[in-house]
């Protein structure tokens, strides 16, 4: 998928700004290798990499990599896949923010994630839960349905697995689960088009066919589908569920 990241960085940077929590789970330390896994334009590995870590990010997008450089010239940053990547040494961390809810093959992510590690190495993410953005996915649809797009709307861009699915996962590949969480974060969307502004950002794929007069009329019936659950005192919400884990590779 082709990322917009004028649009990622101007009207979904709450993307960078939860991430600071992580960051917190992660308590980078001087002189540590931490993998930044999926780190989109790089504001994550930039507030890493203050800490005095030797931050190395990766993202699947040449276009979010090409913006990471430009940004932050004194990191390293290289395209790379999240279930297919290796590097010559081993890492102290790996960290993940908003990134492996979009990689299906799961298990080779975890796979990859655990052989970066040193032995003891941590790793430390967020991403989408079980019931992620589950009124809008539901709304999309079932619009597209409506309108006779029944491929796009059966389309699976994400995994959103439950806690113990996850930690099981983790726990079979070899690392111990010290601290999980699943629950639900309700994130504000700018603007008054932010709704159809999320949706044209992270579900394009389920666009990619249509024309524009198609595409705007898509999107502003998902906005009404939604309006009740997801507009409350003037502003859009995104009905975020999300997964934090801290794991260890023994």
């Amino acid at each position: 998928m082709k990322w917009n990241t004028n649009l990622y960085d101007q009207k979904h940077d709450f993307v960078s700004g939860y991430g600071k929590d992580v960051i917190k789970l992660l308590a980078p330390e001087k002189g540590e290798d931490i993998l930044d896994l999926g780190c989109g334009t790089g504001d994550l590995a930039e507030i890493i990499s203050q800490t005095g870590a030797n931050v190395l990010g990766i993202d699947s997008s040449e276009e979010m990599i090409k913006r990471a450089r430009e940004k932050y010239p004194h990191i390293e940053f290289m395209v790379a896949s999240a279930d297919n990547f290796s590097f010559g040494k081993k890492m102290d961390a790996v960290f993940s923010n908003a990134t492996l809810h979009w990689v299906l093959e799961k298990e080779k992510a975890v796979d990859c994630i655990y052989n970066s590690l040193k032995k003891g190495g941590r790793f430390v993410a967020e991403f989408g839960g079980k019931g992620n953005v589950g009124n809008i996915v539901s709304a999309l649809r079932s619009t597209l349905e409506k309108h006779g797009y029944v491929d796009l709307a059966q389309k699976q861009l994400w995994y959103f697995p439950s806690l113990s699915e996850y930690a099981f996962l983790l726990e079979t590949k070899g690392f111990r689960v010290e601290w999980a969480s699943h629950f639900d974060r309700d994130t504000p969307l700018k603007d008054n088009d932010g709704m159809k502004n999320w949706i044209y950002m992270f579900g394009k794929s389920f666009l990619e066919t249509l024309d524009d007069s198609i595409t705007e009329q898509i999107l502003s019936e998902v906005e009404e589908k939604v309006r009740p659950t997801n507009f409350k005192d003037n502003q859009w919400y995104a009905d975020y569920v999300r997964l934090r884990v801290v794991a260890v590779k023994q």
